[in-house]
């Protein structure tokens, strides 16, 4: 984490909720000087001239992965090669672009005993934090790799219950950021009204930001239903249920440009399994096909491209170029195992191998 004067402006995240008397995760840790936001790397000055990037993150996770010989009902499994990281949309994306080499602030949901360790995990990843407590724990997702087989099984808690009075603090927050861009990723934890996402967007837009949406279900269609959403990124899956049909390629071309033309959203990158990925705005209709690479894990590979992306769009790059790089980082990401994420020279090789097709 960048050092800093003891006169540095800086502003306190919340704190953190006593497991004991006089007990807080800070001082356990040693990290009391050190776990709040570095309210200086987003100053806008001559000469601290980058592009903001505020990751939200709602219904964040620990990611457990391991590797078992093979998986059978009711017999006990064991398991090796065990790692865990922090996990969920948000916290997913913030990671893929610190390792770019953008620094983006991380705004998450945190509590209970799992909380703490999700905290624990954030602090060593050196990004801008700022923690927002609720009362319910931090949910925790496994993802198992059958070793004869070689298929993977996820498994997906649906999260914590927060209340309004927890969520509203992060809404209010986005009047104030004025982040150029600001990445909604992930489901929404329980007892979160699905228009939550919908709710972020004038604060986000009327401060001239761009904001970017990278979830499902209600809380998508309500988003796209408001508007002005700089871009959003389904899977075909997800596409075809928004749709409410089938759709095969000409489908998915037609729908997306229908969402462009009435101003749901100004990008749409639709990820198409094995057929690669498109982008369709008012310029362009491209597609990229797939990287046909040695996978090892499906965990994180959309949050990774949507996390390359915008730390490409941070750059200066044109939307296709960027659009291209996100591609490459859901491959890259393909590439490690369990919960690990891409690496940034994998990204870059992958980039550069990569052709486009214009449509």
């Amino acid at each position: 984490m960048q050092s800093r004067d003891a006169t540095d402006e800086v502003e306190s995240l919340e704190p953190l909720s006593p497991i004991g008397e006089g007990f807080s995760f800070a001082q356990f840790t040693g990290l009391e000087n050190d776990h709040r936001l570095l309210q200086n790397k987003w100053d806008t000055s001559e000469t601290d001239p980058m592009t903001k990037v505020l990751c939200i993150a709602l219904n964040p996770t620990i990611d457990v992965s391991c590797d078992a010989e093979r998986v059978q009902s009711m017999h006990k499994t064991r398991t090796t090669n065990q790692r865990q990281d922090p996990g969920g949309g948000g916290v997913n994306v913030a990671r893929v672009i610190s390792e770019l080499g953008g620094d983006p602030e991380l705004t998450y949901l945190s509590g209970g005993a799992t909380g703490i360790l999700l905290d624990a995990f954030l602090a060593e990843t050196g990004i801008a934090l700022r923690r927002f407590p609720i009362s319910n724990p931090v949910r925790m997702a496994f993802a198992v790799h059958e070793e004869t087989s070689g298929i993977e099984y996820r498994f997906v808690p649906e999260g914590p219950e927060v209340a309004d009075g927890e969520l509203q603090p992060v809404i209010d927050l986005l009047g104030e950021a004025g982040a150029d861009y600001v990445v909604a990723s992930g489901s929404l934890p329980r007892g979160v009204p699905e228009d939550t996402y919908a709710k972020m967007i004038d604060p986000v837009v009327q401060r001239g930001g761009r904001f970017v949406i990278d979830t499902s279900g209600p809380a998508l269609k309500t988003a796209l239903d408001h508007g002005n959403v700089f871009l959003f990124k389904p899977s075909l899956g997800e596409l075809q249920k928004l749709a409410g049909r089938p759709l095969d390629e000409d489908g998915v071309r037609n729908f997306a440009k229908e969402l462009v033309d009435k101003g749901a959203a100004e990008n749409v990158t639709v990820t198409l399994g094995t057929k690669g990925a498109l982008l369709v705005n008012k310029e362009t209709v491209l597609r990229v096909p797939a990287r046909h690479v040695a996978a090892k894990s499906a965990v994180g590979a959309g949050d990774s491209f949507v996390g390359a992306l915008v730390w490409s769009l941070t750059q200066g790059h044109p939307m296709e170029k960027a659009f291209r790089l996100g591609v490459a980082a859901g491959a890259a990401t393909a590439l490690t195992s369990g919960t690990e994420l891409c690496r940034r020279t994998d990204v870059l090789s992958l980039y550069e191998a990569e052709k486009a097709e214009r449509l």
